[in-house]
């Protein structure tokens, strides 16, 4: 089955889902499509259905009797037979299995999390019918389960749920990476491109839906953009940061949520530096931090040369923005006194949202360029001669190999907005002494430097056969 035109990019997304919709063995299947709001899953399924002549459900927010028949009104039209009144879902999913048989049919319950909080027993009413003797061992059904409540989704398939063990294809649909994010909004500049990226990031409802297609159209336009778009109260875009928190089932305290998302946006990124600047005991901060982890709104990583040292990032753009930005000025944004705010807080922004959101650009371009990169992360090398120390913005690690001290392949440091010179290779290459010191095979070690503006004389000019420059052309090429 050909990916529709109209679907942007998803090349190995609608592999998945057309290879899993399209098999042939007897049985029904079940798959599973999970990711955040506003990443085209919807968009994905239907056009999945559409383009196989399957069954393309979506829930709503309502009773167990109205889904039922709302669920009875899509199989009446993808027969166009009389369906019977269904009781409960014990008697409307045999139903579907034993009416779908002649060939394999992709069959799409979108918003799953909606039908759950109405009919709790539906995962193991689904268990069962897929389970020896159900009425899906003779139904070519293809089953698709697809949520944006992160935390419903993740259990489904977790510990002791009753579809653990069951699911053929378990999918993530997650943002469009930087290069591809910058295409789809049209940005050919990639200094403009880091700019739109550290705010909206790759989500694509952000450009159609909530912007109206409202992109800048260069440099000079940036700021203009961000006023008339991203800060504007007349524009979907501007209270999003705050509906993602709300979205997620399990949060049952807003504001220390909140809290704790300003607290990361803020540059604390371990579990005492959060619950310092929230006010809270260290374990009291452990379930949120948890939560918005399994929602996808937090990342946790660990320092690559501190393994036991936990750092939290925040997974989603727009929610940095709005914490560094918006929240602390929303009641004069709401009053339309954008153009001021943002005056004001140009360099917040580029010290809280873009240096930081740069130097996870240059990560992932370290994970998708170099070969050899078995992990790649940040780390923290400690320089006690110095009494200080060495914060590497990208550590890549080759491959681990049992009995052999781990290779570094490369240190690297990111500079968004300042020329790069010969002290920011000096401070790399005491890390790399450092760590050799400490047992890491260091022989061939790249020192990398990442700019986002440019790179001194003096260090182009010395040409060290163990020093790397990476433009930010070059991580957009």
């Amino acid at each position: 089955m050909r990916k529709p035109q109209h679907v942007y990019d998803r090349e190995a997304e609608w592999e998945a889902l057309a290879s899993f919709a399209q098999d042939r063995r007897p049985g029904a299947q079940l798959g599973v499509v999970s990711g955040r709001r506003r990443q085209g899953k919807s968009y994905l399924l239907q056009a999945l259905a559409a383009g196989s002549g399957g069954i393309y459900f979506p829930a709503l927010e309502v009773t167990e009797a109205v889904a039922l028949r709302l669920f009875s009104d899509e199989l009446i039209r993808f027969t166009g037979a009389p369906v019977p009144a269904f009781r409960d879902w014990i008697e409307a999913i045999p139903y579907l299995f034993e009416t779908v048989r002649e060939r394999p049919v992709p069959v799409v319950f979108d918003e799953f999390p909606y039908l759950v909080k109405a009919s709790p027993e539906l995962p193991s009413v689904i268990q069962r019918e897929l389970g020896p003797g159900g009425s899906g061992a003779s139904s070519t059904a293809r089953l698709l389960l697809c949520g944006s409540a992160m935390s419903v989704m993740g259990g489904l398939l977790s510990g002791s749920a009753p579809l653990r063990g069951r699911a053929g294809l378990e999918l993530v649909v997650r943002p469009f990476g930087y290069r591809e994010a910058a295409d789809f909004w049209g940005i050919t500049d990639p200094w403009l491109a880091v700019l739109v990226h550290s705010i909206v990031g790759g989500t694509p409802a952000y450009r159609r839906e909530f912007v109206r297609d409202d992109a800048p159209a260069t440099r000079a336009d940036f700021e203009d953009w961000v006023i008339r778009t991203v800060l504007n109260a007349r524009v979907p875009l501007f209270r999003e940061a705050r509906y993602l928190l709300a979205e997620e089932t399990e949060i049952r305290d807003p504001l220390l949520y909140h809290s704790v998302l300003a607290a990361v946006a803020d540059g604390n990124a371990t579990s005492g530096g959060i619950a310092g600047y929230v006010g809270r005991k260290s374990n009291e901060v452990a379930h949120p931090l948890r939560v918005l982890e399994h929602s996808h709104l937090l990342v946790k990583d660990r320092d690559l040369f501190r393994p036991t040292r936990t750092i939290y990032r925040i997974a989603e753009p727009l929610i940095i923005f709005y914490q560094a930005i918006m929240a602390r000025e929303w009641t004069r944004l709401e009053r339309g006194d954008a153009a001021t705010v943002w005056r004001g807080s140009r360099g917040r922004f580029l010290s809280q949202v873009v240096g930081p959101h740069f130097e996870g650009l240059c990560r992932e371009h370290a994970v998708q360029s170099d070969p050899e990169a078995g992990e790649v992360g940040s780390g923290t090398v400690a320089d006690p001669a110095n009494r200080t120390q060495i914060q590497v913005d990208v550590v890549v690690l080759a491959p681990a190999e049992h009995g052999r001290p781990r290779r570094i392949v490369s240190l690297g440091e990111a500079k968004w907005d300042k020329a790069m010179g010969v002290g920011h290779v000096a401070r790399l290459r005491r890390a790399r002494d450092l760590l050799a010191v400490k047992g890491f095979d260091t022989r061939d070690t790249t020192l990398t430097c990442y700019s986002g503006t440019e790179f001194a004389q003096e260090l182009i000019a010395a040409g060290d056969r163990d020093v790397r420059l990476v433009t930010i052309d070059q991580l957009y090429s």
